[in-house]
């Protein structure tokens, strides 16, 4: 049998313990709004109180992708340019559009 390899290559980005600590950080509270809103429905909660914390979940993601998103754009976007890879910019912009939907 023949074993198939993939040909694309995979980024990777280096972070300072700071900025991975905190990023780190807001997933846990995230996963544990996550937590609380299946134990919320496992105990036949209130539909209008789970909805609030769902809320609350999307503005903890939101806000999780506004940091890193300009960490992002303050660090591998520059370098890239800085590097002469003006697809980055095209890259960004693809993104920017996922994160708004």
């Amino acid at each position: 049998m023949e074993e198939r390899t993939c040909d694309c290559a995979v980024k990777h980005k280096h972070r300072q313990a700071a900025e991975e600590k905190d990023l780190l950080n807001r997933l846990n509270r995230i996963e544990g709004q996550i937590r609380g809103i299946k134990s919320m429905v496992e105990d036949e909660r209130y539909c209008v109180d789970i909805l609030t914390q769902v809320s609350a979940v999307q503005a903890a993601l939101n806000s999780f992708n506004k940091v890193l998103l300009s960490s992002h754009i303050k660090s591998c976007v520059v370098e890239q340019i800085q590097d002469g890879n003006l697809e980055a910019v095209d890259e960004l912009c693809m993104t920017i559009q996922k994160v708004m939907k």
